[in-house]
């Protein structure tokens, strides 16, 4: 059996490869996208999604079909007791990820919201934080069958 994870990617990760390059790495997210696909599609379905918008990601959430997620919310990990709730609302595990290590950075970004109702916490792995949020939550679910 292969289980669907979705990748869900909030504000401004769009423009990954072109904004704040130090603190974000070289990578677009469509590269990062690609690569994971390529060194997890034997043991996992993935899907991508990224919005700016804190709705369609709820959107998103309420109607997916995946098993798990694997988020990076950006800075509304900081702020979106909304997101929190439609997380909480699916019931599915989810593995939070953020490319930089927040910890280091503006006092706002110490406290994540989300990270409580989540299995799992990855931070400051650029890129690299992706596979771990993917090899954890599948862990995750095989431990569980």
């Amino acid at each position: 059996m292969k289980f669907l994870i979705s990748i869900i990617n909030g504000p401004n990760l769009n423009l990954l490869g072109r904004r704040e390059k130090i603190i974000y790495g070289t990578f677009s997210l469509d590269e990062i996208c690609e690569r994971l696909k390529i060194e997890f599609g034997k043991f996992c379905d993935l899907e991508f999604f990224q919005s700016n918008s804190e709705g369609s990601i709820i959107d998103y959430v309420h109607s997916s079909k995946s098993d798990g997620f694997v988020m990076n919310l950006g800075a509304y990990s900081h702020t979106s007791y909304a997101i929190r709730d439609a997380i909480c609302a699916v019931s599915r595990p989810v593995v939070e990820v953020h490319i930089s290590n927040v910890l280091n950075r503006e006092n706002f970004r110490h406290v994540s919201i989300i990270a409580p109702v989540c299995i799992g916490y990855v931070v400051g792995f650029r890129e690299f934080g992706y596979n771990l949020g993917i090899l954890a939550l599948l862990d995750h679910m095989l431990n569980l069958g």
